[in-house]
């Protein structure tokens, strides 16, 4: 059996926290800032981690 190749669009776009949870940008937050609230560009700033079955089908199509 072949060794699986890992997805590169999601290797650029993810990362594998410590406990081998999937950690993801936040969407909305490349620009036209000005429009949206103090409060919710606070909230695009930070991370997420992808939970449930996204976050399996993440972890495997990076291999892991």
């Amino acid at each position: 059996m072949p060794k699986q190749k890992t997805h590169k669009g999601l290797k650029k776009r993810v990362k594998l926290t410590g406990t081998g949870k999937v950690k993801r940008r936040r969407s909305f937050g490349s620009h036209l800032m000005s429009t949206k609230n103090s409060k919710r560009r606070r909230r695009i700033a930070g991370s997420s981690i992808l939970g449930g079955s996204l976050g399996k089908t993440a972890k495997s199509l990076l291999g892991k």
